[in-house]
């Protein structure tokens, strides 16, 4: 009898062709998420700047969700809306895909060639394409590779014509002596970070001067003037600060520069930049959401575009007008032993970019997930120990603006404006797309 039952659980799986495969995949929103854990932790280890973080994640995402997005008819593609890219691959007719998988080879194969440490991602790479490779027929498996890796490469086009390559071995850029201008600050005095990144070809922006904020209050040294009073109203909070406020400032810190210092030993602390912060909130949001795989792939690409755009156009706010930091004017004019509650991290001040990209990122999501989205972020916890709750993208992203200020690295008109600039290029970014067919 258990011969005739077994013969008979053969005969089935034969013609419904459902015991062929043994593995059971995970869900594909779960994959996603995965992967972008797996970039993050190499953007970190690579210690890439938070502007070339933004570029990682922007290629990236948007080679996932132009696979990814084959799997829901309705949706549209957004390379197509972008500059400079070609026209992606499609699914042939008649062929069979799991565009899971072709998301992931596409997020990969862009991967690699924007990051170092490919051995780390192909490590995890092998062990999911392992899994897939168990549990679909082998056409099916083969299709969906091809397909991710013909979008991905399509994407590397696109990446090797947004200036990226001709910003690289440039000049060091050390600033200036004359009053107000920015120059290397305490306690490494390092080189200005990215100083051509305001050349970068956008993505979906017409410039990287678009919705430039007014210029910063003039250098002066006057005490009764906007410029000095705004670096005595950073150096007397900073003194002042309430645990609440110094929190605050702690928790969005994200500066990967950070160099510490016990004697002559020196070692870098190692965390998340401000953009890998909002693809974590992105993370929870889909998480907490129950979003699909396509919402997520798509949410993904939407944080990365804001972070992309964000970047370039605060960052030629900046260079346009390499403006000092805090910690140079009040050890100059103030408190020759002052330092600010954080490292104050190596480029001029004028405006804020964490301030930039969070209200850019909120903005997008916002429009996403929807107003008033309460989330617990856990993004730093494993970095920092700390976690936070929000009652809003806008209301974090807020906070962070605030948060540069009370951590004495930014005066609060940069800060304020900064975000300002940001909420107007998510809303551009919004207004543009158009994410259904």
């Amino acid at each position: 009898m258990k011969f005739l039952n077994k013969i008979g659980l053969l005969v089935i799986c034969v013609v419904l062709g459902s015991c062929t495969r043994k593995s059971t995949l995970p869900p594909g929103a779960d994959v996603l998420h995965a992967n972008e854990d797996a970039l993050t932790q190499v953007i970190i280890y690579d210690v890439f700047t938070p502007p070339v973080a933004s570029r990682i994640y922007g290629y990236t995402n948007l080679a996932s969700y132009e696979a990814m997005r084959y799997a829901d008819p309705k949706l549209a593609s957004i390379t197509a809306q972008l500059r400079d890219f070609e026209k992606m691959p499609e699914p042939q007719k008649g062929k069979s895909y799991n565009y899971v998988l072709a998301a992931t080879k596409a997020f990969f194969t862009v991967a690699h060639k924007v990051t170092f440490s490919i051995d780390t991602l192909k490590r995890y790479e092998d062990k999911v394409y392992g899994e897939y490779k168990d549990a679909l027929p082998d056409s099916t498996y083969t299709n969906s590779m091809q397909l991710g890796e013909q979008i991905g490469n399509t994407v590397l086009k696109r990446a090797m014509k947004d200036d990226y390559p001709q910003t690289r071995g440039k000049p060091k850029y050390l600033g200036s002596n004359s009053p107000g201008k920015w120059r290397p600050t305490p306690p490494d005095y390092m080189d200005g970070v990215e100083y051509c990144w305001g050349d970068m070809r956008p993505l979906l922006v017409e410039s990287s001067k678009i919705l430039m904020p007014p210029p910063p209050p003039p250098y002066s040294e006057d005490t009764t003037s906007a410029f000095f009073k705004q670096a005595k109203q950073v150096y007397d909070t900073n003194k002042h600060l309430t645990k609440e406020q110094e929190t605050i400032a702690r928790y969005w810190d994200d500066n990967p520069f950070v160099v510490m210092h016990n004697g002559h030993m020196m070692f870098a602390d190692k965390k998340i930049t401000p953009g890998g912060h909002w693809i974590g909130i992105t993370t929870i949001a889909c998480r907490q959401s129950k979003a699909s795989a396509t919402k997520t792939a798509q949410a993904y690409a939407l944080t990365s575009i804001a972070l992309f755009e964000s970047f370039i156009t605060c960052w030629e706010v900046k260079y346009t007008y390499a403006y000092v930091r805090p910690v140079t004017v009040i050890n100059e004019k103030v408190d020759h032993n002052w330092l600010p509650l954080l490292q104050t991290p190596p480029f001029p001040e004028y405006t804020a970019g964490h301030s930039t990209i969070s209200a850019a990122s909120a903005v997008v999501l916002t429009h996403e997930f929807g107003d008033n989205y309460a989330f617990h972020d856990t993004s730093d916890l494993k970095y920092i120990g700390l976690q936070r709750d929000f009652k809003s993208f806008i209301k974090a992203s807020d906070e962070t603006a605030m948060s540069r200020f009370y951590g004495g690295i930014h005066y609060l008109n940069s800060s304020l404006l900064g975000a300002k600039q940001g909420k107007q290029v998510g809303e551009l970014i919004w207004q543009k797309l158009k994410l259904n067919n």
